[in-house]
């Protein structure tokens, strides 16, 4: 039997990455969300709270006995030093959990990491075998993430600024969906076409 397919997806804050997910779900894909992990991994309990604690001091920590992320949001913008240790800290834990997750994959069945940084990482894109990048302007980034979240618009672009570049993302990508200004079912007929280029009808999965 051959290999299960393994896709890195990823695309920028307000994109409609986590749509996306849901629709590969729905196809059949296992969709393994780092970004679940990381938070599951920074919540009360969580197993890289004490090396956070460790390196940040105990202030990093909120009342609630999860990570304070606006505080370490602040500490690590613009601060390149902070924002290593930081990662240093969850990259590692966020792939072991990740892989762990991919093994209960059934016989065949393709894998999707939705990885929303996965081109700032540096060793995501060695792991998959394709790159799925959700695209969109800038300005329904800004709009989108406005709307979800209530930040003002001057720290919704500071966001987008910290990212990657749209270009960036295309120049990995092995398929690019434009998810701007199309309703659900376009975007559903988007991905239908990218899942079935991958899954030709010999496909066992």
């Amino acid at each position: 039997m051959p290999a299960a397919l393994r896709i890195g997806l990823t695309g920028g804050i307000g994109s409609g990455k986590s749509t996306v997910a849901a629709l590969l779900a729905s196809r059949g894909a296992l969709v393994v969300d780092t970004d679940a992990i990381a938070r599951s991994l920074t919540a009360p309990g969580g197993a890289a709270l004490p090396a956070i604690a460790q390196a940040f001091g105990q202030d990093a920590i909120g009342p609630d006995g999860a990570l304070d992320r606006a505080k370490m949001r602040e500490r690590v913008f613009g601060n390149v030093e902070a924002l290593k240790q930081l990662e240093a800290i969850l990259h590692p834990l966020i792939q072991a959990q990740a892989q762990a997750q991919a093994q209960a994959a059934r016989a065949g069945q393709t894998v999707v990491f939705d990885v929303p940084l996965l081109v700032e990482s540096g060793h995501w894109v060695s792991r998959v075998d394709k790159v799925l990048v959700v695209d969109c302007s800038t300005e329904e980034q800004v709009r989108r993430v406005m709307a979800r979240s209530g930040w003002t618009e001057a720290e919704t672009q500071r966001v987008i600024a910290k990212q990657a570049s749209r270009q960036a993302r295309a120049a990995v990508a092995d398929a690019v969906i434009l998810n701007d200004g199309i309703s659900l079912s376009a975007l559903a007929q988007e991905v239908d076409a990218v899942w079935d280029r991958w899954h030709p009808p010999d496909s066992t999965d």
